[in-house]
């Protein structure tokens, strides 16, 4: 179960890949997509190109965090659980401070994804006795 479960982690923090692209306006991830260039928090205060930036090494950041910390989960290494409460914590405040918003926008702004991370993040704090044995 753990293996599974660390497989699960590294390919949620694969799939900020697809947003850190977005970011750097590599691809749309959907037509007429610009996140994170309308975000709430910083839009008035940060360039577009800025906010990019920030989105993109934050979202990297995120992406090895949940990579090297589900491979770690599965070798039941202790120092995985801070790792991914970080992965997971930095992940979530990208995905909320860029966010533009409008709430029909939430789930293509990485709504979704923010539900996966507290719902990882729960996990490891719930079952870490097990994983951690």
């Amino acid at each position: 179960m753990i293996v599974v479960f660390g497989i699960f982690i590294i390919l949620h923090g694969l799939v900020h890949i697809f947003y850190m692209g977005q970011s750097l306006k590599l691809f749309e991830l959907k037509p007429a997509m610009i996140w994170p260039d309308e975000s709430w928090a910083f839009s008035r205060i940060l360039s577009n190109a800025t906010l990019r930036l920030f989105a993109s090494i934050t979202l990297g950041l995120s992406t090895l965090g949940f990579v090297v910390g589900g491979i770690s989960l599965m070798f039941k290494q202790a120092w995985s659980q801070p790792l991914l409460i970080v992965a997971g914590g930095l992940s979530t405040f990208i995905f909320l401070v860029m966010w533009n918003g409008k709430r029909d926008s939430a789930v293509n702004q990485g709504g979704l994804g923010m539900l996966i991370n507290l719902a990882i993040l729960s996990a490891v704090r719930i079952f870490a006795r097990f994983f951690f044995v």
